[in-house]
């Protein structure tokens, strides 16, 4: 089984070194516990190192952390991947009209060859800027797996059910359903299957019954879009006199398993039925402000009252990036100007959102670099202006940072990017201009 030692690198204000076995970590332990002299070598086995219970394996690859310091991976809970061919073209319009005139005519042009290049981009830029697992929602599922997979990236994968209300398109969208499920046993283990249910203005009532009911019977997740303008609370009102929230929890879908994004006009009610099921809320304040859906996330409301709370990038045509580094630092001034409060939503605080709260609403025990974990991490490169001093470490990466200062970035105990390259990248970034440019005609795009 490979093994992966990090020498000496920051975490937590101390100096360690972490040693990774096959996909999880092995040891955390303070630096020089694993002699200098031994890194890199093969062992031929354990040996008792600088005290007893320290164990050295066998290093198969050995990674100087002096200058660096070590986060766990960011989890990003709500994206849309393939929407990177879409960056910069819907500008200045609001998100029903975004959909409907800027979006929705260039989605229904692509196929799974398209989304597939439009998803390695995609997870380029994850990478790049420190997640190494991402909750998608896209058509053409198997080309966002495809490329999240050849990335090394973990993810889910959904089933993404829009029908307009359409009993033709909700009769054919059940048995693709099961078709895409079934193809699922032989993903990799990379790779969860959810089912997406868009939101309530594009599903019908009949759908999210029926969504409900597989999900359970199969322990499936899922993920929607929940109260993310005041046009959708209006319109719930209007039509079923009741909040989403509310229409939601009567329909049977508020649990544990349920993924919300957005989740931001919410009642104290909605609040206490959101917290009351154990339902995963995603914040994505980037997007928000630029669709001006909105601003003030009931984040310690939502906290107290027992919901998960994560945090998430949206799609590129919408945020424009997929960096979550960036969103923190949205997400954490948003709170502190709406609430009147400095101290609103602390560091630490933070930093699980964009982890642990994530990777718990996945199902997966990642978010901390502990034993046991998940071997899913980045390394920051701390020889950076925004690191110096370095007073507070964290302080540094959400507010002074940005995804440029993220160096090596190791998923499922794979190195998948190093001292900011990836492989193949340059090859991405061409083919990606050369799809984007068929979708979307620049000519036609120019005139609106």
């Amino acid at each position: 089984m490979k093994t992966i030692l990090i020498s000496n690198v920051l975490l937590h204000k101390e100096r360690k070194d972490v040693l990774i076995e096959g996909n999880r970590i092995k040891a955390v332990e303070p630096a020089g516990t694993f002699p200098v002299g031994d890194l890199g070598k093969k062992t031929g086995g354990a040996e008792k190192v600088g005290g007893a219970g320290k164990v050295a394996g066998v290093a198969d690859k050995v990674i100087d952390g002096a200058r660096k310091a070590v986060i766990p991976g960011f989890v990003n809970a709500h994206a849309h991947s393939a929407m990177t061919l879409f960056r910069g073209v819907g500008e200045d319009v609001p998100l029903d009209q975004w959909l409907r005139e800027r979006i929705w005519p260039y989605e229904a042009k692509l196929d799974e060859e398209m989304v597939y290049w439009g998803a390695k981009l995609a997870c380029v830029e994850m990478i790049r800027t420190g997640t190494t697992t991402f909750n998608d929602m896209y058509w053409h599922l198997n080309g966002c797996k495809r490329a999240a997979e050849e990335m090394g990236l973990r993810s889910v994968q959904s089933f993404t059910w829009l029908d307009h209300f359409n009993d033709d398109t909700i009769k054919e969208n059940k048995k693709l359903l099961k078709q895409a499920h079934k193809e699922s046993a032989d993903w990799s283990p990379l790779t969860t299957f959810a089912v997406s249910p868009h939101a309530i203005y594009t599903v019908a009532k009949k759908s999210f019954r029926y969504i409900n009911s597989y999900a359970k019977d199969n322990d499936l997740l899922v993920h929607t879009h929940l109260a993310e303008t005041r046009a959708e609370m209006d319109q719930a009102e209007h039509e079923y006199g009741m909040s989403p929230t509310e229409y939601m929890n009567k329909l049977g879908l508020m649990s544990p398993n349920l993924i919300a994004a957005h989740s931001l006009w919410l009642s104290s009610d909605d609040i206490k039925i959101l917290g009351d099921n154990g339902v995963h809320t995603v914040h994505n304040p980037n997007s928000n402000l630029k669709l001006a859906s909105g601003y003030k996330f009931k984040y310690n409301e939502l906290r107290d009252a027992g919901a998960n709370i994560c945090l998430g990038t949206d799609g590129c045509a919408s945020s424009n990036n997929l960096d979550m580094i960036d969103s923190m630092k949205t997400a954490a001034l948003l709170q502190k100007v709406w609430r009147n409060d400095p101290g609103a939503t602390p560091l630490k605080e933070l930093m699980d959102v964009a982890s642990l709260n994530g990777a718990k609403a996945l199902r997966l025990k990642a978010g901390r670099i502990e034993p046991g974990y998940l071997a899913d991490m980045a390394l920051v490169d701390m020889a950076k202006p925004s690191f110096i001093p370095n007073h507070y470490f964290l302080a540094n990466l959400v507010y002074a940072a940005n995804g440029e200062c993220i160096d090596t970035v190791i998923c499922d105990g794979n190195i998948i990017m190093e001292n900011q390259y990836i492989p193949g990248q340059e090859e991405i970034f061409a083919k990606v201009q050369e799809v984007a440019d068929k979708v979307v005609d620049y000519k036609k795009r120019k005139k609106k």
